[in-house]
């Protein structure tokens, strides 16, 4: 396993996950734990993107890394979507459709990586809109407040996490069309 800065972010944002958890067990204000949640969780999907832009400009991509790098932030996003469950913020219905989604998608794709099909089920742009919904809807939710006096976070989060959710579905039919018929073949 290489040890390189793009990985040791990586490793940094899956260190992460028992923090952002923990916050919400400290004691502290529910002001202040709404405010560390979600910095914890912006600066932690702030290191994907780096890591991502690092590995490729100093040409420290690996196996490892890109193996690493999408189970970090799956495991970010299900811990987050867990912690909203837990506080009443995001529907647990929604929370099962993105990490069920992400489950199956993820074997998918190793199965599809098995069989020499992996780029039939390459990401998607329908993926990469599903994402960003998240990216954004999470922090809003964690933060579960009005900002600069006008922005109901809360509200914007909720509507997003639905946008997220339905895009998660689409998005999973997407891969599983493209995945059809090596599925129905190996039946």
């Amino acid at each position: 396993m290489p040890l390189n800065l793009p990985t040791f972010l990586t490793w940094l944002r899956m260190l992460a996950i028992p923090l952002l958890v923990g916050i919400f067990y400290a004691p502290l204000s529910a002001s202040a734990m709404n405010l560390a949640a979600t910095a914890l969780f912006l600066a932690a999907a702030i290191t994907d993107w780096v890591d991502g832009w690092l590995a490729r400009r100093l040409k420290q991509t690996s196996a490892f890394g890109a193996f690493l790098d999408p189970v970090a932030d799956k495991l970010l996003v299900c811990a987050a979507l867990v912690m909203l469950v837990e506080l009443n913020r995001v529907h647990a219905l929604i929370a099962v459709i993105i990490i069920g989604r992400e489950i199956t998608i993820s074997a998918l794709r190793e199965w599809m990586a098995q069989i020499g099909a992996h780029s039939n089920v390459a990401v998607h742009s329908i993926g990469k809109f599903k994402t960003i919904a998240q990216l954004v809807a999470i922090p809003m939710l964690l933060y579960n407040q009005p900002l600069f006096g006008w922005v109901d976070c809360a509200l914007l989060g909720r509507w997003l996490i639905v946008v997220a959710a339905i895009l998660t579905v689409w998005s999973m039919l997407f891969y599983l069309r493209r995945a059809w018929p090596y599925l129905r073949d190996a039946a």
